[in-house]
């Protein structure tokens, strides 16, 4: 089969939940003999100029850098691409790039839709894009020949509203950890291993950070330090704001990390915190858990279908409960926990992925 990926910004090494994802997936796929071709944002890209990443094609299209118009540009794009490389398969992310599902059905091809989250509840989105979310998520969840969901809340979410009982349930993955005993990084950031509390994700309102920033800065203590992995795409009145805080406060700020840089930073984590107010299936959550690190995350949906300990979750938004966990898990000094991992493993969803592309 020949496959064509949008909806992502691109592979490898682009800061993101889908990114991430697909990184991880299509390679897999690609090692099954399959034609994979992944459509990435060229401003994303940062002229690295490769056309070929572990047997998946890259293809680089050009589409605004605008917040509210980059995604389905590039998604219009690449599926005109993708027809005329007569793929057998579209298969699209997230729910904004489904509002051209039906045009991809026009063309003749088969479209596979993952629906990543109900991003229309996302802070950073206004009434209108709100509405067009939403009518996004409508269109790709009728139009699609099958729909991925990557938890129980979104198919719940996609029986109530739209009837449709029929897609599967296939979670976001993790790899194997790969564990960074060189302190190198951690010298250059001026932290000490096991002397840190670490959180990673873009720096927009749902990510709740300033929580965090205030939950840790009121605690009476000066052995920890507070390390935030993370930037924004579009700087904004909140990143700004959340930037100062940080500054204020002396906590580490690394910017966009991946690869050796992120694995050092999970290794010698003391506690791993992500206090979101909305996520679809997180996979830094799950990054954390195969590195073994005590997580506190927020009692979101989301988080709590991943099954952690109730000890582990905190009521979202709550600083005063949030610092009261945090401080009996640093009195704790770091004990590792061994998590059950086995339906987030790569090489199994990637079976249940192939499995959906050969039912069409």
């Amino acid at each position: 089969m020949k496959i064509a990926v949008t909806g992502t910004r691109g592979i490898p090494n682009i800061l993101g939940g889908i990114e991430t994802q697909c990184e991880e997936l299509f390679p897999r796929i690609a090692a099954y003999g399959h034609e994979v071709v992944v459509m990435r944002r060229k401003s994303y890209c940062n002229n690295d100029n490769i056309t070929e990443y572990k047997g998946v094609t890259l293809i680089d299209i050009v589409a605004p850098k605008k917040k509210y118009f980059e995604a389905i540009i590039h998604t219009f794009r690449a599926i005109r691409k993708a027809k005329k490389l007569n793929a057998d398969i579209v298969h699209i992310h997230a729910i904004g790039p489904a509002l051209l599902t039906p045009f991809a059905r026009l063309l003749g091809l088969k479209v596979v839709f993952t629906h990543h989250g109900p991003d229309y509840d996302r802070d950073k989105w206004g009434k209108s894009a709100k509405l067009m979310l939403k009518f996004g998520e409508r269109i790709g969840v009728k139009y699609a020949n099958e729909v991925i969901v990557i938890s129980k809340g979104i198919n719940q979410i996609i029986q109530k509203k739209y009837n449709r009982n029929d897609a599967s349930l296939i979670y976001n993955g993790v790899p194997t950890p790969n564990i960074i005993k060189s302190t190198r990084y951690l010298e250059k950031l001026g932290v000490k291993s096991q002397k840190y509390i670490f959180a990673m994700g873009r720096f927009v309102v749902e990510k709740n950070f300033h929580h965090l920033i205030k939950a840790f800065s009121s605690l009476d203590q000066n052995e920890y330090q507070l390390v935030l992995a993370g930037d924004v795409d579009f700087e904004d009145d909140y990143s700004s704001k959340l930037k100062k805080l940080a500054e204020e406060n002396n906590v580490v700020l690394t910017g966009f990390v991946k690869g050796e840089k992120l694995y050092s930073l999970l290794s010698h984590a003391s506690v791993f915190v992500l206090p979101s107010s909305h996520e679809g299936l997180p996979i830094a959550l799950l990054e954390a858990m195969s590195y073994q690190l005590p997580v506190l995350v927020s009692d979101i949906p989301a988080n709590l279908e991943v099954g952690l300990e109730v000890d582990s979750y905190f009521p979202v938004g709550n600083e005063s409960i949030l610092a009261a966990k945090l401080e009996l898990l640093m009195n704790k000094r770091g004990d590792k926990i061994n998590y059950p991992m086995e339906k987030f493993n790569w090489d199994a969803i990637t079976e249940q992925v192939i499995e959906v592309y050969e039912r069409l």
